[in-house]
C-alpha cells in the first residue's frame, strides 16, 4: 500500500508515490482529471491520496479520490501541520508554498530556513528554528518576466531563457536572456545575503521546476531537491494518520 501525492500547479501536475517516507516514483502530466487517476489506482495500491492545488480542482476527480482513498486529504488552511503556521491571512496562503516548506522542515527540523521555490513565480518563504512558518515573499518568475517584457513593450521580442547566458547581451535577444536569467539570479543571492543576515545558520533549499538554471550559479551554500513540495505533501499526509 502506498501514498498518492498531486501537486496541481499553474502549467502542469507533478504526482508522487511514496511507500512510507521512501519515493517510489513521480510522475507529470500536462492535464490530470479522473481517468489519468484512476489509471494510477490501477497501477499501484494506493491507500491515501493529498492534493494540493493552486488552480481550481475539478469536481469529478475529487469525487473518485474521496471514493477510492482510505483517507483523503485536500491541503487548504484548516489542514494539520507538522509545522505552526503565523501566516496573517493563512486562507490566502499557497498550498504549494505551504508545503514546500513542510519538506524543508522534515529534512532539517529545528532550524532556520529559507526556502526557495523557481516556478511560474518565484517564492521565498521562512520557516524557524522553533519549527514556525512566519511568511515570505512572491516575485516573478523567468517565463513571466520573459513574456511581461514582449507583452508590455512595442518591439521587444519574446524569447527563450537559456541556462548559460554571457555576461552581457550583444543583441537584443542576447539582452533579453541575460538581464532575465541574471536579473533573478541576482535577486536570489540578494534574499540570501540578507535573510542569512537576519537568521543565525540559515539553511537555504532551492526547488522548482527552474531550479536547474540556479543550482550551480548560486555562491551561497543551497540544498537542492526537485521533490521538496512531494516531500512536503507526504509529510503532511502522514501526519496525525
Amino acid at each position: 500500500m502506498c501514498n498518492l501525492v498531486i501537486d496541481e500547479g499553474n502549467s502542469s501536475t507533478k504526482i508522487g508515490l511514496y511507500d512510507g517516507d521512501t519515493l517510489i516514483t513521480t510522475e507529470r502530466y500536462q492535464t490530470f482529471g479522473r481517468e489519468e487517476a484512476a489509471e494510477i489506482f490501477s497501477r499501484y495500491k494506493v491507500e491515501n491520496t493529498i492534493l494540493s492545488s493552486v488552480v481550481d480542482s475539478d469536481e469529478v476527480l475529487l469525487l473518485f479520490l474521496r471514493k477510492e482513498s482510505r483517507r483523503f486529504v485536500l491541503l487548504d488552511q484548516d489542514t494539520p501541520l507538522p509545522i505552526e503556521n503565523l501566516y496573517a491571512t493563512p486562507h490566502t496562503l499557497g498550498r504549494d508554498r505551504l508545503a514546500v516548506c513542510v519538506g524543508a522542515n522534515s529534512l532539517k527540523p529545528n532550524s532556520n530556513l529559507l526556502v526557495i521555490d523557481a516556478g511560474t513565480a518565484v517564492t521565498y518563504d521562512v520557516v524557524n528554528s522553533k519549527n514556525q512558518y512566519l511568511g515570505g515573499n512572491i516575485s516573478p518568475g523567468l517565463s513571466m518576466r520573459a513574456q511581461a517584457l514582449h507583452e508590455l513593450t512595442q518591439k521587444l521580442p519574446f524569447v527563450e531563457v537559456k541556462e548559460e547566458v554571457a555576461l552581457f547581451g550583444t543583441t537584443t535577444e542576447t539582452a533579453l536572456q541575460s538581464g532575465i536569467l541574471k536579473g533573478l539570479l541576482y535577486e536570489i543571492e540578494g534574499y540570501v545575503a540578507e535573510f542569512s543576515t537576519a537568521y543565525p545558520d540559515l539553511s537555504v533549499f532551492l526547488t522548482g521546476g527552474s531550479a536547474f538554471y540556479f543550482e550551480r550559479k548560486l555562491k551561497s551554500t543551497i540544498f537542492v531537491d526537485r521533490n521538496l513540495l512531494l516531500i512536503g505533501l507526504n509529510r503532511i499526509l502522514s501526519f496525525r494518520c
